[in-house]
């Protein structure tokens, strides 16, 4: 008995003596470049849910350039809210933070790994970092800047780990910094699209002085400026031309130094816009986007987007709808207003088109990439959209509305009365619009099924809102010369002559941000 009790105690302790195979240990992950580049992989997975086409998926709504279609019950509220919830923006990352700062710290006291590799994998946390620390600035002003963890001993350590609230500059200057520092340790050339290197460091640093600067200018003119006391909330005016400054000087650094140019493919100037969000493979625009593919790493946009008649699914479709605000928007290639024409100057008489498409004519191609109008064409369909009829009515002199319940109803003469995506009122997966979003929705057969849906990327950063940035600073700045040029640039490629504008002001510069709805891949940019 003796014996085997010893041979047991024996055996059990060379059990537990053995390595966990299910587990890592730091001294494995901190000692290999493949294992820390895995757990920092994870941390660039876990920013995507702030936007982009999950979490943010309906922010459009939230201004007057887009409406929820997509039924009558919970997000319809949106369409008649007229207040926002308090929490409605708030964003409070502290777990991503505590990941970041415990990468950080456990990679700084590695000793084994190559320290071309340590340093690149540190400046890429440090990036990602800022890149959090920029969405929790632009959500709720000054927050606690934490750059180490804490551990809780007991209540009697709880008191060491308050932090306040830091100010609004305060953290727009710990960006500016970070990046500053940073940039020249990440690679120089492309290797990836989705990881990210020095011109995506420039980029996050042009926006996010972008946005430093005009809180700086625009809150400071308000009548009652939003700003508390400890400047936890606002900016000092006297810090807007700062920011603006910087803002061009990254924005600039990419556009004469940069590997990237604008995507210029297709002859068709809207197609092109179109294949700019949507086309990979040679992609010489985007500076950073986060990718998907068919393999178990899909995303649903397309199922929830995609006109009523070409849908793959038996619910869902036409969820976000672009307005009629948009859609006026884009200007006419002639410079002329983006207004579409319905009524005689004098207001005597409707303007009667030979057909529906015909009020478009002349219009910005890029309306054309972004939305799909009446008799448009998506996958090779014609797009139908129809609310009824205009009868006249000889008796009374006027017209009359005809309409019906039925989708795809036909009327008296044998034509068409209400098309199969409607517009419907308290329709539900219908336009409500009278138009469609083409922007990143997949022209894949297949990419609308649930259970498959698309692999379209999310494009954050791209030369197009670069050049944007740029053209806004440089207009705050006084360079008028220098922010058209960027303006006509971007111009140019989307259809309008050489040097179209001859003049700018502020309000053409809020019309060009507009023009990248929805999904901004920048904060500015077309």
């Amino acid at each position: 008995m003796v014996t085997i009790l010893l041979v047991s105690a024996l055996g059990c302790k060379k059990f537990l003596q053995r390595e966990p195979t299910e587990i890592l240990l730091d001294d494995q992950v901190w000692s290999d470049p493949k294992l820390a580049l895995a757990v920092l992989a994870n941390l660039y997975n876990r920013i995507q849910p702030t936007g982009g086409f999950e979490g943010g998926l309906l922010a459009p709504t939230d201004t007057d350039e887009a409406m929820w279609s997509g039924g009558l019950g919970g997000n319809n509220a949106r369409n008649t809210r007229v207040n926002f919830p308090y929490t409605d923006k708030q964003f409070w990352p502290y777990e991503l933070m505590r990941d970041l700062d415990l990468f950080l710290e456990k990679l700084e006291v590695a000793d084994v790994m190559e320290a071309q590799d340590k340093m690149q994998l540190l400046a890429e946390a440090r990036f990602i970092r800022a890149y959090v620390y920029f969405l929790a600035v632009r959500s709720m002003g000054g927050v606690p800047l934490i750059l180490k963890t804490y551990q809780y001993t007991g209540p009697e350590s709880v008191e060491d780990m308050k932090e306040p609230r830091a100010t609004e500059s305060g953290i727009y200057d710990f960006i500016a910094s970070e990046l500053d520092a940073i940039k020249d340790q990440m690679p120089l050339t492309e290797t990836s699209k989705t990881r990210a290197n020095k011109w995506t460091a420039l980029a996050l640093k042009a926006q996010a002085m972008i946005y430093a600067a005009s809180i700086a200018k625009y809150n400071n003119q308000l009548t009652e400026p939003i700003q508390t006391v400890g400047g936890e909330v606002g900016i000092p005016a006297d810090k807007a031309n700062g920011y603006y400054t910087q803002a061009l000087a990254a924005a600039k650094e990419i556009i004469i130094n940069g590997p990237y140019s604008l995507y210029n493919v297709n002859t068709d100037k809207g197609q092109n816009f179109y294949d700019l969000f949507t086309k990979k493979s040679g992609n010489p625009e985007v500076i950073w986007a986060f990718d998907f593919t068919l393999e178990g790493k899909y995303h649903s946009f397309t199922v929830e987007n995609i006109p009523r008649s070409l849908r793959e699914n038996a619910t869902g479709s036409t969820g976000l709808v672009p307005t009629l605000n948009l859609v006026e928007a884009f200007e006419r290639l002639d410079g002329s207003s983006g207004t579409l024409l319905t009524n005689t100057p004098n207001g005597s008489d409707y303007i009667y088109y030979d057909k529906p498409e015909d009020i478009f004519e002349g219009k910005d191609p890029r309306m054309f990439g972004t939305i799909i109008t009446p008799n448009s064409t998506f996958r090779g369909e014609r797009i139908e959209i129809q609310a009824g009829v205009m009868e006249w009515n000889a008796a009374t002199n006027r017209y009359v509305e005809r309409t019906s319940s039925a989708l795809n109803s036909i009327f008296t003469d044998g034509g068409l009365l209400v098309a199969a995506n409607g517009p419907q009122p308290n329709a539900a997966n219908v336009t409500n619009t009278g138009f469609f979003l083409r922007k990143y929705v997949d022209s894949r057969v297949g990419s609308g099924q649930a259970g498959q849906g698309s692999d379209i990327w999310w494009i954050r950063y791209r030369l197009g809102g670069i050049l944007l940035i740029a053209a806004e600073a440089a207009f705050e700045l006084n360079q008028q010369e220098e922010a058209l040029s960027y303006i006509n640039r971007l111009r140019e490629r989307a259809g309008f002559g050489p040097n179209s504008l001859s003049s700018l002001d502020r309000t053409r510069i809020i019309r060009s941000t507009r023009l990248n709805w929805p999904l901004k891949s920048s904060v500015t940019g077309i």
